[in-house]
């Protein structure tokens, strides 16, 4: 869920090596699978070379493998050669964590579906898209470690999805603590069009509220230098269920 993955560290890890990044890209560019005779043909690697390094980018996510006849060829005696091939998975890595797939995938649907109103329906989306992963991980121990308050639970789940969340603890007992969040996930987007894109960010994470059944807070556009615009902090009552809705944009 949050990122950068281990999935994606492992991927840009095993893509370090030149000979290891050769293969994977001549694998890529070729329209049939590839066998290692293949491989070593076109790289000029050793076979046992080659055979280790393809398996290292199949256990990355990078390939993957099968056995299966060169097409066009009698089928021998024995095993089928092992082919391999790329998969559809790419490799982003970005520090801090952006998350353009997803407020895409937003604005698409939103213009596909609402044409007339898209903004409307892409902070609605945005909000239920924030619900949907808030309810996904209600209830789950989050790998930073159990929260005592409705705060800190909405502290692990941003960490855990790259927000780089800071909390400012209470002043006293009776007073709420507030949560500013430094990392913005659509930067680059926020930059041309803040006003579309900040909402869209606090709608997200009003959702995230929602599906966490969190109660108590709010989340309001708070917009400061080295900070990205969205602010939960506490107060006395949940805003009602009836109203959330109508106070995403």
């Amino acid at each position: 869920m949050a990122g950068p993955d281990d999935r994606t560290w492992l991927a840009v890890a095993t893509l370090v090596d030149h000979g290891r990044r050769a293969l994977y890209d001549y694998v890529r560019g070729q329209d049939h699978p590839v066998t290692r005779d293949e491989a070593a043909g076109a790289t000029s690697m050793s076979h046992n070379l080659v055979a280790f390094h393809l398996d290292k980018l199949v256990d990355a996510g990078l390939l993957r493998a099968r056995y299966e006849a060169p097409a066009g060829q009698p089928r021998g005696r024995g095993r089928a050669p092992k082919v391999y091939e790329a998969t559809s998975q790419g490799v982003a890595l970005t520090i801090p964590e952006r998350r353009y797939a997803l407020v895409g995938e937003i604005l698409a649907t939103a213009v596909a579906e609402a044409p007339k109103d898209a903004r409307t329906a892409a902070l609605q989306g945005a909000y239920e898209r924030g619900e949907q992963l808030g309810s996904l991980v209600r209830g789950q121990t989050l790998e930073r470690g159990p929260a005592d308050g409705p705060l800190e639970q909405v502290v692990a789940l941003l960490a855990e999805l790259g927000f780089e969340p800071a909390l400012t603890p209470a002043e006293d007992s009776d007073s709420p603590g507030r949560l500013s969040v430094r990392n913005c996930p659509f930067h680059a987007l926020a930059q041309c069009q803040p006003e579309l894109v900040c909402s869209l960010n606090v709608a997200f994470v009003r959702g995230l509220l929602s599906g966490l059944g969190t109660s108590g807070l709010v989340v309001d556009l708070a917009p400061r230098p080295g900070h990205c615009c969205v602010e939960v902090r506490g107060e006395c009552r949940a805003e009602p269920a009836a109203t959330r809705g109508h106070r995403m944009g």
